[in-house]
């Protein structure tokens, strides 16, 4: 089968045999790219030469299945694991083949504030982590706890998009050189995280250290992620939890560097997990 992860910045393309990757496509070509609402052809023309090979059931996964993709599918409620997800996917028409769209988890806060995931639901799943904390690094992280393969609660924090804002975007962008990484700055972020004063007070710090030559233009961007990733980790990691990180290499390290500074300890999750995510649901799926 096909399993693709569509978001909104890429699209990962899988072809699988028991869950095992055989061929892989990445095309710069999240949801939206697509002009006037043609996935089906988008999806068409990356994945043609394995529909031609007789590939007929795909399952796509990720913002594809939001309102701002091809088609919405409702997002099934926590608790949710394999079964639950995948006996309600969506589905939508498609030339050739039979397409099934992943729905998606949704949450709420104590408060009753609404939580909503597109796609990590079938990292996390695919991780296969049984019980502990997922997290998974990006724009909107999140922090999943999940229990006996299910996932239970998880909460979501715009990271890497403020990150991203204030970067480019805001006074301190002019003695931002460089990207962040690991060292002594992006360490001295994470430091001054566990602080008081809030991370408002903290991140004009980052102009006025600057300003009073504490902190280099080409250290600022890692003491900003220091700073951000920081707040984030000592908000979601509430006791010494081993946490399964699922993201792209740089970014789980950076993570994963911030949990041990703050108590937890951090295991890399699979790479793979999108494609074994995809499969494992792809097994339980009803495709007539």
């Amino acid at each position: 089968m096909i399993g693709v992860d569509w978001g909104i910045s890429s699209m990962r393309a899988y072809r699988l045999h028991e869950r095992r990757v055989v061929e892989r496509l990445e095309q710069p070509h999240g949801i939206l790219t697509v002009r006037d609402g043609r996935f089906d052809d988008a999806l068409r023309t990356v994945i043609q030469p394995w529909l031609a090979d007789g590939e007929d059931r795909i399952l796509l996964s990720g913002m594809i299945g939001s309102r701002h993709g091809w088609r919405e599918a409702v997002a099934v409620p926590c608790p949710a694991g394999v079964g639950e997800v995948a006996a309600s996917l969506g589905e939508v028409a498609f030339d050739g083949a039979r397409v099934r769209l992943v729905p998606g988890v949704t949450d709420a806060d104590d408060d009753g504030t609404p939580e909503i995931m597109r796609g990590e639901e079938t990292q996390i799943l695919g991780a296969e982590i049984g019980t502990g904390i997922a997290c998974l690094p990006g724009s909107h992280s999140k922090w999943a706890r999940v229990v006996d393969g299910r996932i239970t609660r998880f909460a979501t924090y715009l990271t890497g998009e403020i990150y991203a804002a204030i970067r480019d975007h805001t006074i301190l962008a002019r003695q931002m050189l460089g990207g962040p990484g690991v060292g002594a700055a992006f360490d001295a972020g994470v430091t001054r995280s566990a602080d008081p004063g809030g991370v408002l007070h903290h991140l004009f710090g980052v102009r006025s250290m600057g300003l009073a030559g504490r902190l280099q233009d080409a250290d600022s961007a890692s003491y900003l992620s220091g700073l951000l990733i920081g707040h984030e980790v000592r908000v979601a990691l509430r006791s010494a939890d081993d946490v399964w990180v699922i993201g792209s290499a740089p970014l789980s390290a950076l993570y994963a560097r911030v949990i041990a500074a703050c108590g937890g300890e951090a295991r890399v999750g699979d790479c793979d997990a999108a494609a074994h995510g995809l499969g494992m649901i792809a097994e339980r799926a009803q495709w007539t």
